[in-house]
């Protein structure tokens, strides 16, 4: 059990970096092959279709909690009935869902208010049915990565996860290549899903030999599982809504190619959102264990809470303001040279998204704080206000001034949210200090004066005229960054990450 937490947690960390990868080298060939209009028009479609994963409503996460209470009562019973009802109501969604997928591609013109080419809207009407038989199936077949995931087989998964995000690049660059449009790119990855789908199913039944039993399911399960789902469903609301919002009411009310702009500035802005990830997940076991260890403690618990969480918190903004300044300096031309001509507006787009999300992201841990003390619920309520001012700002601002307009709405929205209320919240209800927290971030960000200044130089008087610049520049750029913040932003432990390792190489 150990090796599987401990390779399935550096699966992780590799899964997360083919993720960045197929959205930094895949994006821009597939932007050029496919042209600005068709893959503005994939986008939005893919976006339609991924409001309607909200149908799951958290359901998969309560699969985990009621197998891991047989587990413990050792009620292998229990558990084949359990899984027998999970695949009854994900198959259920999953018809919901083709169902709907179904409806909008025979009413496409629903979608697109601008209308489309008669070529656009063939196109469309393929693409939203391949999609929705693609999240058809996704649905159903959840109910057996879950059984994956509840028995901790986390390499088998980390790796299936791995073959789905690599394998969908690698199998539709050819076709793009061949001169095949999104139509031969979706089946593709369709194809891909699916293998994985039957590892998965293979793995349960013949690996893992669970059971589905159909029947004598217990009636205070529905209810018990509705009330754990409730405030996990309003979280997938509302991330849908507000990482999808955008695409949508720019392919009504813009047209395809304004969509194209500000999907390019979103899959960069993606990759943003990684490297926040990658940090924090490592600390969900220690939050837990100090809610346990500190429960007739308050004060302790205060303590501890605030050291993890601006521990955690500096280390990621020190990476995150390498690359939310590197963005701002260099997100121009490399856009420029990343996804070509007529897609200035997406740096707009990023550097939005970039500057609103970098409070969240650097204090996510805090998400883990609050299920730790049950006090998630807040969040949810608070993220559903959000998603309203998103989609009622974003209707006005996306007419107005088009993708820039549509980043402003969610960027607003997270700002309020995240920045503000959330941060109240932390310091009233969650046993954080959060003004420790800010002046331990403003101590740190005097290491960014330097290279921040070294970056007006270079946008004011430096014309970068070639990728090997903009490589050569933006090299520059992150030296001075790391020896300025060696020097005047990290204290004594951040530095220890850096020399420990290295005095230890040097040792041998």
């Amino acid at each position: 059990m150990k090796n599987q937490l401990k390779i399935g947690s550096l699966l992780s960390y590799l899964q997360i970096g083919v993720g960045i990868l197929v959205n930094l080298l895949y994006t821009p060939v597939m932007i050029r092959l496919l042209g600005q209009s068709e893959y503005g028009l994939y986008n939005t479609v893919a976006s339609i279709i991924s409001i309607l994963s909200i149908l799951s409503l958290g359901f998969n996460a309560g699969y985990i909690r009621y197998y891991s209470k047989y587990k413990k009562e050792n009620d292998q019973e229990s558990i084949y009935k359990l899984n027998g009802l999970f695949l009854i109501v994900f198959s259920i969604i999953g018809v919901v869902a083709f169902l709907c997928g179904l409806f909008l591609s025979q009413n496409i013109d629903m979608v697109f208010d601008k209308g489309l080419t008669p070529s656009e809207a063939s196109t469309a009407k393929i693409l939203m049915l391949l999609l929705a038989i693609n999240l058809a199936v996704t649905f159903i077949m959840t109910v057996f990565s879950s059984i994956i995931s509840a028995n901790e087989k986390f390499i088998f998964l980390k790796l299936l996860g791995i073959v789905k995000i690599a394998g969908g690049p690698l199998v539709t660059l050819p076709l793009l290549l061949a001169g095949y449009a999104s139509v031969a790119m979706v089946t593709a990855t369709l194809c891909v899903n699916l293998f994985v789908d039957v590892c998965y199913f293979v793995y349960v039944i013949f690996v893992l030999k669970n059971k589905f039993v159909f029947r004598g399911f217990e009636k205070r399960i529905f209810r018990s599982l509705f009330c754990y789902t409730a405030f996990i469903a309003m979280n997938v609301i509302v991330d849908q809504v507000n990482w999808n919002l955008g695409k949508f009411l720019l392919g009504r009310f813009k047209g395809t190619e304004i969509v194209a702009v500000y999907s390019a500035g979103y899959a960069l802005f993606q990759c943003y959102m990684m490297f926040s990830t990658a940090v924090s997940g490592l600390f969900t076991p220690r939050i837990h264990r100090i809610v346990v260890e500190t429960e007739n403690c308050q004060e302790q618990r205060k303590g501890k809470f605030t050291d993890l969480f601006t521990r955690i918190g500096r280390i990621q903004y020190l990476i995150l303001a390498l690359l939310a300044t590197g963005l701002i300096f260099f997100g121009k031309p490399f856009i420029g040279y990343w996804a070509g001509d007529g897609y200035g507006d997406s740096y707009y787009v990023v550097i939005l998204f970039v500057l609103a999300s970098t409070v969240p992201l650097i204090q996510n841990v805090g998400i883990e704080i609050q299920r730790a003390l049950n006090k998630h619920q807040f969040r949810s309520i608070i993220y559903i206000f959000m998603a309203a001012l998103n989609l009622v700002s974003s209707i006005f601002l996306c007419k107005a001034y088009g993708a820039v307009g549509a980043a402003i709405g969610t960027s607003v929205a997270l700002v309020v949210a995240n920045g503000l209320i959330m941060n109240i919240y932390y310091h009233k209800k969650c046993n954080i200090n959060i003004l420790c927290f800010w002046k331990n971030i403003l101590r740190q960000s005097l290491g960014l004066i330097i290279p921040v200044a070294f970056g007006v130089v270079i946008m004011l008087f430096v014309e970068i005229t070639s990728v090997w610049a903009l490589i050569l520049w933006i090299g520059a750029y992150s030296v001075v960054y790391c020896v300025s913040m060696f020097f005047l932003g990290m204290n004594k432990y951040e530095r220890g990450l850096i020399l420990n390792p290295l005095r230890k190489v040097l040792g041998r």
